[in-house]
């Protein structure tokens, strides 16, 4: 077996390349291809793919997110490696050598993955309502020895408005700590870094030249422990970040209509998913949309294409074509235009907007809310109302971090649709040409296939 290390650099195009001076030289001294990635191109979707080589119809991972019919619940960014289906790439190469071992590093569905290591994000949640910074890890004693070396996990730099190179910088460092005293045979990395500016300010703007080398800096030592290790070393990534300027309000287009219901609590309203005709789990630029009737879908459907930035409308044959066709999938799945994305907004008017759609709240929200980037730019001292809100926690009382504003248009960026021009979409680079098959694009499906021979030397 050849050790291979596999950098996920979510947002890395080939555009974005030449200011990564580290993988650039890796992909010329090897082998740089587009990814042709799969509908959603989204996190918890690709890299279900990747890892599996199936499409969503088969792993299931149809989102970020979906609608539980069961519970008529709406649940994103869970945790469990179970909802994922099909043999793991780990799996695969431990049938085929009991001594493999495989560290994965914050990739998504990392909770009770049979793999030899795993670390991911896990918050701590309070009885009272405090959200305290902590990692799930297996095994177990690894939490303490990791934050006892590195400090305890930045999650409010991993998303909010305060996401930066922070937490990028903590998981590779603790990746680099778990490859030199583990040496796994197979090591997965996720480096989230460039989804953030990406996001909030576009692919063109001219700072996001820096973070791509912030991130690519990252890498080198990465790189080098692998090299050390005797190893292949494999980047990619999932999706292409496209400038996107027209925000899409499905379910506020579904409740104008009359399908869509909401609960009045304390004078806000919630999105009732269980009394609702018709709804959207919206998730960057693919919306799943559960209709409760079947003799409503051609009224929906209708509704639906008429709205502005909306591209597609998949019915079951639609569905079938884009390997979407399982049951944890909407009745219909929209797919907006390229400068378009959708938000979860079911509410009129923002005064009536829960008291969680200020706050940044990624389980509780019924779909993607890229808006908890940012500051609300009303707040005039932003700093000075973060430290109060902090001051109130630090004294023990409850506190509502709603510093998050409800203007949808201040998001540049934005993925989930397959990007029209493969510069701008995800790529894959090998230090091992040799078992890249064929030419052209990497299918997302044939990654785990790819993978294997860069462990096993050859087709499996």
């Amino acid at each position: 077996m050849t050790p291979t290390l596999v950098l996920d650099i979510v947002g890395l195009t080939p555009a974005l390349l030449p200011h990564a001076p580290h993988l650039q030289a890796l992909a010329q001294q090897g082998a740089m291809r587009p990814l042709q990635t799969v509908l959603p191109a989204v996190t918890t979707t690709v890299q279900s793919t990747l890892l599996t080589g199936l499409q969503p119809r088969d792993h299931g991972i149809v989102a970020n997110g979906w609608y539980f019919r069961d519970l008529s619940e709406i649940w994103l960014w869970r945790q469990s490696n179970r909802l994922v289906g099909g043999e793991k790439i780990w799996e695969a190469a431990r049938r085929r050598d009991p001594a493999f071992t495989c560290a994965k590093l914050f990739w998504w569905y990392n909770m009770y993955a049979s793999v030899d290591v795993a670390v991911t994000p896990r918050p701590m949640y309070l009885a009272d309502g405090r959200k305290l910074p902590d990692i799930h890890t297996h095994p177990a004693a690894l939490r303490d020895d990791l934050q006892g070396h590195l400090g305890q996990f930045p999650l409010f730099e991993f998303w909010g408005p305060g996401a930066g190179i922070g937490s990028s910088r903590w998981i590779a460092d603790s990746s680099l700590r778990v490859m030199q005293q583990r040496q796994p045979t197979l090591t997965l990395i996720y480096l989230p870094h460039l989804d953030y500016d990406l996001q909030r300010f576009g692919p063109h703007h001219p700072g996001i030249a820096a973070q791509v080398a912030a991130v690519d800096a990252l890498c080198a030592p990465l790189i080098e422990q692998a090299r050390r290790m005797g190893g292949h070393v494999v980047a990619l990534s999932e999706y292409g970040i496209t400038e996107v300027s027209r925000p899409v309000h499905i379910n506020r287009a579904l409740r104008q209509a009359g399908w869509l219901q909401v609960r009045v609590e304390r004078g806000l309203e919630q999105l009732d998913a269980g009394a609702s005709d018709a709804f959207a789990v919206a998730d960057h630029q693919l919306a799943h949309v559960y209709v409760a009737r079947p003799e409503l879908l051609p009224a929906v459907a209708a509704c639906l294409r008429a709205l502005p930035g909306v591209e597609a409308v998949l019915d079951d044959e639609g569905k079938r074509a884009a390997g979407l066709d399982h049951p944890r999938s909407g009745e219909l799945v929209a797919v907006a235009a390229a400068d378009s994305w959708f938000t979860y907004y079911h509410f009129l008017d923002d005064a009536r907007a829960p008291d969680f759609a200020r706050t940044v709240d990624i389980h509780r929200k019924p779909g993607y809310d890229p808006v908890e980037l940012f500051i609300d730019a009303r707040i005039r001292m932003p700093r000075l109302a973060v430290a109060t809100r902090l001051a109130r926690k630090a004294l023990g009382m409850r506190y509502l971090m709603d510093v998050i504003g409800l203007d949808a248009s201040r998001v540049r960026g934005s993925h989930g649709r397959p990007t029209d021009r493969a510069e701008d979409g995800p790529l894959f680079i090998t230090s091992a040409p040799e078992h890249l098959p064929g030419d052209g694009p990497v299918p997302a499906t044939a990654v785990k296939q790819v993978l294997l021979d860069h462990l096993f030397g050859g087709r499996t």
